[in-house]
């Protein structure tokens, strides 16, 4: 068993990372700031989604269910953490 230096504490993160596995972008829709991504799907430019996906849209993402990290993402962006409708 290591010793600690005194006065130092191991701290036990028990937090669940929800992190998607590289690839898994591909399968969802995610959210942007809708200004970026109409210039994007204009111009061919990358856009960054709430979960840090960068890519250039080119696809209906209503055909797509919606990423999980960038719904808890926004959800906790609007006033009263939103249980609501999305839309």
């Amino acid at each position: 068993m290591t010793e600690l230096a005194p006065g130092a504490q191991t701290i036990l993160d028990e937090r669940t990372d929800l992190r998607i596995d590289e690839g898994d972008h591909e399968r969802f829709s995610h959210y942007v700031a809708k200004n970026k991504l109409t210039e994007a799907m204009v111009m061919g430019t990358p856009v960054v989604a709430l979960c840090g996906k960068v890519w250039v849209p080119s696809r209906n993402p209503d055909k797509f269910p919606v990423c999980p990290e960038c719904k808890e993402i926004w959800q906790s962006m609007r006033p009263g953490g939103g249980d609501g409708d999305e839309s």
